[in-house]
């Protein structure tokens, strides 16, 4: 039966999406939310990885209160149909924190012809959050929390090879997808009477995430270097639960490792956002419709 959270009260326990929540970041969210008593559905690819969150969840007091949805969010289709199944069991969502990512050494193609990290890292989070609007608008206060690079300048979006034909490597199609996520949150934000806060968080270096993609050197490096530098996956996630609790006022909010963003940085250039919006929607229109 869907859920309905009681509005307009700031203790109230809430519906909390996750996509990427068996990993880093994404886990430690889903299991925090799950304790403080709020309702979770986490998007994952990985039913093992589920269960064992599940089981989580429960030595921790929190049985019940995490619901798992086996999804390859690299697949448009499948995205779509995960969308459909939480709209079958909540008539609202309060807020969708957006995490999935994941590194890919080479070009790699899905079976709908997308670039991979794109088709993850970003198409997911336009689905997820055009998708799930519906539910997010019946919130007394909804937000959306895209975690990602915002702040960073590097990189761009390749608006005549945005599936990284001509260019692929690693990190052309992190920064890629990064910038696109930030104009995303631009060309969420603008949309006129629209309820939902969005929020652009910069996170930085964490001890987070699936390594398994990588190759073992570099899987070495990394951790050397998180015991070093890297925050504590708690900390990251600190500010998160803050924008869940309390979404922003303003449409749209940028946080760079605790910093605000001027949202007059070139990577949130709102013509820039429209631009992309429109080679989106082409692009699923042309290799996805539905």
């Amino acid at each position: 039966m869907p859920t309905d959270p009681s509005p307009r009260n700031p203790g109230r326990r809430r519906v909390v999406v996750v996509s990427g929540g068996t990993d880093g970041m994404g886990r430690a969210l889903a299991l925090a939310r799950a304790e403080r008593g709020d309702s979770v559905v986490v998007l994952g690819s990985n039913p093992d990885k589920g269960r064992r969150l599940r089981a989580e969840a429960e030595r921790v007091g929190a049985a019940g209160r995490i619901d798992f949805i086996q999804v390859d969010l690299s697949g448009v289709a499948a995205t779509r149909a995960a969308v459909e199944r939480i709209a079958e069991r909540h008539r609202v969502v309060d807020a969708l924190a957006l995490f999935a990512n994941r590194h890919a050494t080479r070009r790699t193609v899905t079976a709908e012809g997308l670039e991979r990290t794109f088709a993850l890292y970003y198409l997911s989070r336009v689905l997820l959050g055009d998708g799930l609007a519906p539910l997010l608008r019946r919130s007394a206060d909804p937000v959306i929390v895209n975690v990602s690079g915002t702040g960073t300048v590097q990189g761009r979006v390749h608006l005549d090879d945005l599936q990284l034909e001509r260019r692929y490597s690693t990190v052309a199609a992190q920064l890629q997808a990064g910038r696109a996520n930030d104009l995303l949150g631009v060309a969420f934000a603008a949309r006129p009477d629209n309820p939902i806060r969005y929020v652009l968080y910069h996170p930085g270096f964490t001890r987070s995430g699936d390594l398994s993609p990588l190759p073992a050197p570099v899987r070495v490096l990394l951790r050397v270097a998180a015991r070093v530098a890297a925050r504590p996956v708690a900390d990251a996630i600190a500010p998160v639960h803050g924008f869940i609790d309390h979404p922003p006022e303003a449409p749209l909010t940028a946080i760079d490792r605790g910093r605000p963003v001027p949202l007059t940085l070139k990577t949130l250039d709102p013509g820039d956002a429209r631009r992309l919006a429109e080679a989106t929607e082409a692009l699923l229109h042309a290799r996805c419709p539905g």
